[in-house]
């Protein structure tokens, strides 16, 4: 037996609920598949943990996530909207089964455009209602924390709320606008706040997948400004569609799929069904189809792969190597080095001391110890400091370096000298940390060096 959409979509949506509360508690090397830590400032991305200073990942995450969006629209309309959006997904949930299967305050699913009435009885049921939606907001809303505050952590700041009370704000907040937006303004919000739908009209195309009505079969209910026609069966005997109004009445955002597209039809495919289900018992086929525009109307076969749709999959393919690359370069130990405002000292015996500031950051799972080198200055050697640096796992910490140089071979008549530098710096206790930095030294012209050491004499 072929399932509904209706019934696919429900299976969908499982399977996203389950996805979407298991992932935060998936760890791989302990860390997240996904998080967004402000508190750690801390991305973890399939088990790597970027710090804040990595964050150059985020750009491409973003538009990977904008240009997903348009490919999906052009390909398939609002089937985000209709297949796996949260505010759809909590609609079902709050009017489908609270509602209409466990409180029987309305009639049927396959009836949307009947509100109940609101007599005694039927106003505890709806009290009863939000009060039942209200627990799946709170556990919602908390998941959708996770994403930014990991699990134990947020359990164990919830047990003494007193300090943490940002986080219970975000909490109770979150999941009074999700009570408030499902249980008030419904498809509303689909409507008039959501943005994707004024989006979507700029993108389809005559090849791109919807909910259409096939008025070459059925007959012709609007003209071209919308305004309505006689039925079809009195315009011609021979139009199919017999004006049942099922694929009206079932539409949650109650529009009629027969009027063509409309910025408030989320793909839900329900109207789909519902002309299945009456010309089924016709012995026809629906008059409604998920479709596309071209399809219907030369009968061919929907055409996926078009200019459109091969240019958003290159370059969400050229955006998801540069990612790949750029993260494969992630480094175990991040190192800051900035020069002293002091350009150098010169000492007594002729040699050069230069300062910097060396900040340290160990963003692996474990407790390191640091050194360095300088590998193209033979000339130069490190004065301080005297022993390897120990930082913590995810601690910073600077360290005063003083790098100097004595009797460089140095061809500096007219200027100071540059002299670039290479360091390496690596974990003693990790042979596998190893990362360089490039600097400079800067070493004094001949005439200034011979006057500062006459005048040390």
């Amino acid at each position: 037996m072929k399932l509904s959409y209706r019934k696919k979509r429900y299976i969908l949506y499982s399977l996203i609920t389950l996805i979407a509360i298991c992932i935060p508690f998936i760890n791989i090397n302990g860390n997240q598949i996904f998080l967004l830590s402000f508190d750690h400032k801390e991305l973890h991305l399939m088990g790597i943990a970027f710090n804040v200073q990595e964050l150059y990942l985020m750009p491409f995450l973003l538009i990977m996530l904008f240009i997903g969006i348009f490919f999906m629209t052009t390909l398939g309309g609002r089937i985000w909207c209709g297949w796996s959006c949260p505010q759809t997904i909590f609609r079902v949930i709050y009017r489908d089964l609270i509602e209409t299967k466990l409180l029987k305050l309305r009639k049927k699913i396959s009836d949307k455009q009947q509100k109940p009435t609101y007599d005694t009885k039927n106003v505890i049921k709806k009290i009863i209602a939000i009060t039942l939606f209200s627990c799946i907001a709170l556990i919602a809303s908390a998941v959708f924390l996770f994403y930014f505050v990991p699990p134990k952590e947020f359990f164990a700041y919830l047990s003494q709320p007193l300090e943490h009370k940002v986080l219970l704000t975000f909490w109770l907040c979150i999941a009074g606008f999700l009570v408030f937006d499902i249980t008030f303004m419904a498809e509303n919000f689909c409507i008039y706040v959501c943005p994707y739908a004024r989006v979507q009209s700029v993108l389809y195309d005559n090849d791109t997948i919807m909910a259409i009505y096939d008025n070459g079969r059925g007959g012709l209910v609007y003209d071209n400004v919308g305004n309505l026609l006689a039925p079809p069966q009195k315009q011609d005997k021979n139009n199919e569609c017999i004006n049942c109004h099922q694929c009206v009445k079932v539409c949650p955002t109650h529009i009629d799929i027969r009027k063509g597209m409309q910025l408030e039809c989320i793909n839900c495919l329900e109207c789909v069904d519902a002309c299945t289900d009456v010309m089924g018992k016709l012995q026809k086929p629906t008059l409604v189809n998920w479709s596309s525009p071209n399809a219907i109307q030369t009968k061919t076969k929907i055409k996926y792969l078009r200019s459109k749709t091969i240019g958003y999959m290159i370059v969400l393919a050229i955006i998801f190597g540069i990612m790949l690359v750029m993260g494969s370069k992630k480094e175990p130990v991040l190192v800051n080095i900035d020069r002293n405002t002091q350009l150098y000292e010169i000492r007594k015996n002729g040699a050069i001391d230069n300062f910097y500031i060396f900040l340290f950051e160990n963003t692996d799972k474990k407790d390191h110890r640091y050194s360095f080198e300088i590998l193209n200055q033979e000339g130069i050697e490190i004065i301080r400091p005297h022993h390897p640096i120990k930082v913590e796992s995810k601690g910073k910490i600077k360290e005063v370096v003083i790098l100097r140089a004595k009797n460089l071979a140095v061809n500096n008549a007219k200027n100071d000298a540059l002299l670039p530098l290479k360091i390496r710096i690596y974990a003693i206790d990790d042979s596998a940390i190893s990362i360089e930095r490039k600097s400079i030294f800067v070493y004094p012209k001949e005439q200034v060096l011979q006057k500062a050491l006459h005048s040390k004499k």
